[in-house]
Parts: C-alpha cells; structure tokens; sequence
C-alpha cells in the first residue's frame, strides 16, 4: 500500500527515521561531491528549529528566504514547517524591491539570506519593514548573531520538539512571478502539498535507490513539491546543481537516474545530441536517424521490420549507450513540466532509452493535477488527472469545438491568493475549481492535450486566433534558433524575433564560407534562418506562419528580464526592447 502523509512534518519525520543511514544531499565543493545523510539532516532540522523558536518563530508566523537550491534551504524549510510557520520562498535573481515587496505582503517575522551580500541588503530593508524582526545568514560568521551557525548552535543548547501541524494549516506562499506587475502570493496548506505526494506515491515506482540532480528551483512549485518533498519522502537522494553551465558535466558525475527539468532543458539536449551526431561519419549519422524513427513507430504502436530491430539493436549499443553515458549511465526517467514539451523532443528522448514522463500543473495546483506514469502514458499529451483530481473542459470561453479552458478541481487547489479577493473570485468557482487560464483538450482516453494560453491567445487583422508558445516551441527546436518570439495581434499576417545560437551559425558560416563580422544582418544567415523558420513551422497553419522576421544575439534571461525565474518568456519585456524593430517588419 502506497505512503500516506497528512502533512511535511509527518513527511519529514517518518523519512528521517526510516532512512537515517541514507544519503540524502549531495553538494559540489572544489571538484568533489560529499553527501549528507538522512540522519544528519534531521539534527540540522532539529537544531535550525530550536533556533528559530528562541527567535519566537511560532504558528501561523511567516518565515521568508532568498536563496537558490542548498541544503540550507532544506534545513531551513522543515524547521519552519515543524513550528506551525510557513515558509515563504524568495529568488536572489528577484530584484530587492520585489524581496520587499513579498516580505511585506506576507508578513515575515523572519527573513533569511542566501549570501553575505543578500544578508546586507535585507538587513538593510528591516527598517522599511516593522514586521520583520530578525534577519538571518548563511554565510556569515560565527560571531555574528545573525548567522545560521550561530542559530544552529542556540538550538542545540535548547532544543524544541516537533509540531504536527493540521492539513488545513498554511505550509508557505509561493509568490508567482507574473510577467507584469507585483507577484501574487499562492497560500497552500500541508494537505494541498501532500495531496500530490500521496498520489505521486501511488503512481511512480520511486525507491531509496534512486537519485536526481536537483536544479529545478525549490522557490518555485514544480521543484519543491515534485523533487524536493517527493524525493524525500521516497528515500531517495538529491544532488544540489551548483550552476546551470554545469548540468551535462555534473551529470556524468551523479549519475542520477531521475530528471526533472522543464522542456527548454531538454530542448538543450535535443539540439545537444543532434550537433554532436552531425560531425559523426555518414554512415553513423544513418544509423542514429533511422533507428530514432523506428524505435518511435514503435514507441506509438506501430509494426517494424526485423531489419529496422537489428538497427535499433546495433544503435543502442553503438550511440545510444554512450550518448546515456554522458548523462551518467543510468538515467531512466526524464520528467518534463512546468509547460508543454515538444512531442518530437519527448519522442526523441523517449527513443534513447530514457522514459519520458510530462505532466500538467500551476502553483495554484501544487502544482500536479495531470501526469503521466507507468503504464498510462500518451507521448504528446501531458498525462490523465492524477488520483483525487478531475479535470474538465469549458468551450465557452473560447467559442471553439475542440479546446476550451482548462478546470481543475481536486485537494491540490490553493488556498487562494494572498490579499487578492477579486482575483480570488476570479479563478475560484463557487465550488472551489480552479480556472486555469491554460487552454486544451482531453482525447477519448482522459488524456489531456495543452495548446495554449488563454491570455497570450491573439487575433490577426482576419480574425484568426494564434496561440504563440506552442509555435516557438516547434521552432525552437532548430540548432541554429536558441530562442524566438511570434508576434502579430491586430497585424496581418506574425512576425519572429528569432535568437541565433551564435555558436552554431558560426560554425556553419565557417563550413560555407560566410562572414560572420555582423551575423544579424548577413544576407546569408537570413537565407538560413527563413529556411529553418519553414521546415521546423511545416506544421504550422497557413496563417500562423511568421512571414518576416528580424535576428538578434542576445538570448532571453532572466538576467535581462525577458524570462522567468522558471524560464518562461515574459512578452511584455520583449516587446517594451524589440517592439520597433517587429513593428518596423510590417512597414518594408
């Protein structure tokens, strides 16, 4: 019979018990990897929480941290959990305006900062904030009150045991970090987050045995609920990513066997393989490509011959192998989330040998409410409602036969809204099924198939309606288009800005004797990008097409403000730079 857990606490304590011995946390210092077990981890939880109560952390308080992926973090969050106080999560790419911001909004008693340098700067916004009482660091000395050695040490000298905390009571907020205006602050309780834990216990075949490299933001819903709690409540191990740059290298290294990740990774990967399959010899290259089609007629059910087994055959132990190898030699699942994958990618990866699982959620949600899993999988869809949740469909909204907005009802539902009672009312019905705002279909099956966002959603001069991010996916997947944006509400017919993948089209500038001193304008490079635009959009409807566009270097980030913490597009910022230039393509 599947775990059960009614709340973090429960979560934590039975996993600490029951897996002392385990490693638990792996981090990367000066080349090498050391691990902290399962048992360590509960003392560092135990003293961290014996420190916050002599700082008067107590239930229903709200305790606010800025800082990436650590084992601190960890710490700091069952420690808070296991005094009845919520724990509110906060990015160091957030600007500390928007830190302020959060801090005042939900009302922290504490706050907690990653670096010496985020430390300073929140110590600096106390005085702008009469809630806030004390201000912790990670990284600061000993000798300082303030910092986190110095609370673990109070908490060991006076230790306080363990709340257990009702389902009904807030675990934290997770503020979302819309793409304009001030974040708004998702409530969920400790029954919303384990709702999805339970289910993920009853779906996925997860053991102390395996492990994932954990870069996923915690601040975020997707890598708290699905890596952080759920891999811990499996007994399983985590090792912390220290730098994005670092992925494919620390991968070799782990050798986990779970990744989670959103599909801009694993595009990465996608287009990754395939550039380094191109410099491989002719006779590889067929090997490779063929034995992807026919391990995918396959994977959808169809009959291959016995020729195309004995490629499949030879290709898995002459490219496949290795190419798994560069992941560490023993990934088997590759679990894709946060918006909708790339069928051809997923497809793709799926042909490798390594299982792709996509599933379905907002932080209103938990963020979980559709998945797939072994044995119920449809590649292309993100999965069936998980146990507890239903999903339905409503074709008013969009006056369409097939897609409509996409409802959610189940134990999973937030809270609501931090201080946002009309947006509350909004997109929580009467009986409490939350209004998604994301656009999609279920087939005969239960499967649920995303197509859109209801708001990116735009009409053309012709009154026909274009969902933009689906578009820039297909097109993302060229290896020489790192990022693109489609635009056209109100115009004739879309325009891209596209993105070059600098690298890439070099390479191929150099191989066909193109300069490459100014690569946006190159009437060559244009030739290139135009025939890319048409084979990756050779899906697309006629009138979704980009028609013109113009080239840029500078990829989206978030360190630019063009992407999300969770790495989605923010069109409004886009636009706020470019928006002359994609206006001027209408005018030539």
């Amino acid at each position: 019979m599947s775990e059960k857990f009614e709340n973090l606490v429960d979560l934590w304590e039975k996993s600490c018990e029951k897996f002392a011995e385990n490693e638990l946390f792996g981090t990367k210092s000066s080349g090498a990897w050391t691990w902290i077990t399962y048992g360590e981890f509960k003392k560092l939880v135990d003293d961290l929480r014996g420190g916050l109560a002599g700082l008067g952390v107590a239930a229903g308080d709200k305790v606010g941290i800025v800082s990436n992926n650590r084992v601190e973090w960890a710490v700091a969050a069952y420690a808070t959990y296991g005094l009845g106080a919520s724990f509110v999560p906060m990015y160091e790419a957030q600007k500390a305006d928007e830190w302020k911001f959060i801090l005042e909004d939900c009302g922290a008693k504490v706050a907690i900062g990653a670096t010496n340098g985020i430390y300073d700067k929140l110590k600096g916004l106390k005085a702008e904030l009469p809630g806030l009482e004390h201000v912790i660091g990670f990284e600061a000395k000993a000798s300082d009150p303030g910092s986190y050695a110095a609370l673990l040490e109070k908490g060991a000298k006076k230790p306080v045991a363990a709340q257990h905390p009702k389902p009904s009571d807030i675990a934290g907020f997770i503020y979302t970090s819309g793409t304009t205006g001030n974040p708004k602050g998702v409530i969920l309780s400790h029954d919303n987050i384990c709702s999805n834990i339970n289910a993920i216990h009853e779906l996925f075949p997860f053991d102390p045995s395996d492990r994932s490299l954990s870069f996923l933001p915690w601040a975020h819903s997707f890598g708290q609920t699905c890596e952080l709690h759920a891999m811990l409540s499996m007994g399983s191990s985590l090792a912390v990513n220290d730098a994005v740059e670092n992925l494919v290298a620390n991968l070799s290294e782990v050798r986990p066997t779970i990744l989670f990740a959103v599909p801009r990774i694993f595009n990465r990967i996608y287009d990754g393989v395939n550039k380094q399959m191109a410099d491989k010899p002719g006779a590889i290259q067929k090997l490779f490509k063929s034995a992807i089609a026919n391990q995918t007629v396959r994977s959808r059910g169809g009959e291959i011959g016995l020729g195309a087994k004995l490629g499949i055959g030879l290709a898995r132990k002459l490219i496949f192998s290795k190419i798994r190898q560069k992941f560490g030699g023993r990934l088997k699942y590759a679990v894709s989330g946060s918006a909708a994958l790339s069928k051809e990618v997923a497809e793709f990866i799926d042909a490798l040998g390594i299982e792709v699982y996509e599933g379905y959620g907002l932080t209103e949600t938990s963020p979980i409410a559709t998945a797939n899993f072994p044995g119920r999988r449809k590649i292309g869809s993100v999965g069936r409602a998980i146990p507890g949740v239903t999903i339905t469909i409503d074709r008013g909204v969009t006056d369409d036969a097939k897609n409509g907005e996409i409802l959610i009802r189940g134990p999973n539902i937030m809270q609501g809204y931090h201080n946002r009672p009309e947006e509350n009312a909004a997109v929580l019905m009467p009986d409490r099924t939350f209004r998604s705002g994301d656009m999609g279909y279920l087939d005969e099956d239960g499967y649920l198939y995303i197509t859109g966002r209801i708001k990116e959603q735009y009409k053309l001069e012709n009154g026909k309606y274009v969902v933009p991010s689906p578009l820039e996916e297909d097109l993302k997947l060229s290896p020489y288009i790192a990022n693109v944006m489609i635009h056209g509400a109100n115009h004739p017919y879309n325009v891209a800005l596209v993105v070059l993948d600098k690298a890439a089209v070099e390479k191929w500038a150099a191989a066909s004797g193109v300069a490459t001193d100014n690569l946006e304008e190159s009437p060559e490079v244009k030739k290139l990008v135009e025939e890319e635009l048409q084979k990756y959009g050779r899906g697309f409807k006629g009138f979704e097409r980009p028609e013109k566009f113009a080239l840029i270097l500078e990829d989206f980030s978030t360190d630019n403000g063009m992407l999300t913490p969770t790495l989605k597009l923010k069109r409004r910022n886009v636009l706020a730079k470019y928006e002359s230039r994609l206006e001027a393509l209408y005018k030539g």
